[in-house]
This record gives C-alpha cells, sequence and structure tokens, in this order.
C-alpha cells in the first residue's frame, strides 16, 4: 500500500487562493482502501485494457488524455475524502501523466482542473442498482434495500461526517457532469448510453441489431464486439468508428502490418519460408495469405 502523508488545508489569504493551492493532492489522499473488496472477476481486469487500447481520438494526440480503471476518482471539495471508483473512465485535454511527470495515484478533479468526460460501469447484480440510480427499475424488496440515497451537491455540509456520500450516478450527473455515461453488463450483453443534457442524464436509443453508441463530439463510437481479446473469448466493448469498423489494439496494428508485408513479398516471388524467416510469422499465417488470394 502507498504511504500517505496528509496536507493540511491551507487558510485562505486575500487574494484567495485556488482550490489547487489549498486542498490535498493525490500525494496526501488515500489510493488504496483495505477494507474495500478487490476486482470481482478477470472481466474487471481484460475489458478496460481492450478500451484504453482501442481508443484512438482523432482531435486529440495520445498525450492529452487519460484512461483509467478502477481508480480513486475525488470529487467534492466540500468533503474531500469522497471519492468514487469508476471501472473505466477518460479525462480529455489534461496531460497524460500528472503534472505530465508522474503517474497517478488516484484522481483528484480540484488538482486535474477537469471532469473525466466519459465514464463507463460493468453491471453486476451488486452494483446495478447504485450504477443506474433512478435508471433502475427495482423489482424487489432486495432491489429496494440495496438502492442509496441522493444527495444534492447544493445541500452538503462542511465536514467530512456531515452527510452520506451520493450514489454514483448523482457523483457523475450533479457533481462531475460527466457529458457521457455508459453502462454494460457482460451476463445480458446490453449497453446502455446516458448523455448529459441540460443538467440530467438522458439515456439514448441504441439500434436493437447493431448496437452502437455514437459520442458525437469525440466523433467515435463504443459497441459490442464478438471475438477472443489476451486468449479469452467472448462480448467484449470496443470503440470504433462512424462506419462501424472496430478500432484495432496496438498488437493488432502491429500484426495487420506483418501480413500487409508479407502478401507484398509473397507478389514479388519470395517463397513462405524466405517470408516466415524475414518477418518471424508462422508458417501457417503466411500460406493462409496464399490461399485468401
Amino acid at each position: 500500500m502507498v504511504s500517505i502523508t496528509h496536507k493540511p488545508i491551507l487558510e485562505q489569504v486575500d487574494p484567495p487562493k485556488s482550490p489547487r493551492e489549498t486542498l490535498p493532492t493525490m500525494y496526501d489522499l488515500p489510493s488504496e482502501d483495505p477494507e474495500e473488496p478487490g476486482l470481482p472477476d478477470q472481466f474487471h481486469d481484460l475489458q478496460p485494457q481492450l478500451l484504453s487500447r482501442t481508443l484512438k481520438l482523432s482531435g486529440y494526440p495520445s498525450d492529452s488524455y487519460f484512461t483509467a480503471s478502477d481508480l480513486n476518482l475525488y470529487y467534492d471539495v466540500n468533503h474531500y475524502l469522497w471519492y468514487k471508483r469508476p471501472d473505466w473512465f477518460l479525462a480529455i485535454d489534461v496531460p497524460r501523466l500528472y503534472d505530465s511527470k508522474d503517474l497517478r495515484r488516484s484522481y483528484v478533479v480540484w488538482q486535474e482542473g477537469k471532469s473525466p468526460y466519459v465514464a463507463i460501469e460493468f453491471l453486476s447484480p451488486g452494483t446495478e442498482v447504485e450504477d443506474l440510480g433512478r435508471f433502475y427499475k427495482e423489482t424487489s424488496k432486495v432491489a429496494k434495500a440495496k438502492s442509496v440515497t441522493a444527495v444534492n451537491p447544493r445541500e452538503n455540509g462542511s465536514e467530512q461526517t456531515a452527510t452520506k456520500p451520493p450514489a454514483k450516478l448523482e457523483v457523475y450527473e450533479k457533481y462531475l457532469r460527466i457529458p457521457h455515461y455508459l453502462v454494460y453488463s457482460r451476463y445480458t450483453q446490453k449497453l446502455r448510453y446516458f448523455k448529459l443534457n441540460g443538467g440530467q442524464y438522458q439515456e439514448q436509443s441504441l439500434n436493437q441489431e447493431n448496437a452502437i453508441a455514437w459520442l458525437a463530439d469525440l466523433e467515435i463510437g463504443l459497441g459490442i464486439w464478438e471475438g477472443v481479446f489476451e486468449g479469452v473469448p467472448g462480448s467484449w466493448l470496443r470503440w470504433c468508428d462512424r462506419a462501424g469498423n472496430w478500432l484495432l489494439t496496438d498488437t493488432e496494428q502491429v500484426q495487420t502490418q506483418l501480413l500487409q508485408a508479407a502478401q507484398n513479398l509473397l507478389a514479388t516471388g519470395m517463397d513462405i519460408e524466405q517470408v516466415v524467416q524475414l518477418l518471424g510469422l508462422s508458417e501457417g499465417q503466411v500460406k493462409a495469405l496464399q490461399l485468401s488470394d
């Protein structure tokens, strides 16, 4: 566990200093909770990797946005120990490294100066009530017992223990005002997309046959891809372009380039053994290229 040194909150002066100067930084706030359960399954480890590795934003250089999973997200200057842990989120117009020099231990909104722009949660029976908030249709007393009462940020006191932290949907909508919120259940293979409109989330309709959520301002789509990632077959969330073409991971891009190079070499008359030796591909891969011509 990371050792935390707690920074005292500095008194305001005239002219007042910014929250970045007076409130705790990521070095001062806890990055782990020993009593909080770990990742529930392998899906919560692999799925965020696929999201980050296929994300390509045409309007932003790769060093001007940040993605993370299961990272403490501190969001309220009045309750600076309150946090949520999104399964995956994207922040844009921030450096990839904290202050352009350090890996993040957590994401502290008043230090970063930017709220996340996209948040994604992976639903499970134990989290769907909080993740969906008012969009969750309670069908049993058990579900009702799990619900969390939302807190209006304007009604919060200044003491850390004055009120109960709000539920996740309320934080994303009212505190952070995250423009795009998506939830996905791998059990039902259902994707839901909530877009912030007038300060409130409104669910967006998705095509039933091709459930792609199109994030127009980022010029990128998110859909459900049937395939094998890191040796595991499944129904995965994956980014795509406007035409619905799945965006490639770094590994897939290299593999595609090698196969194209092999095809070019075969076209010159080079034999299979030479191509295999030169590019490091398997004989089966190269033979498959010959058969596809």
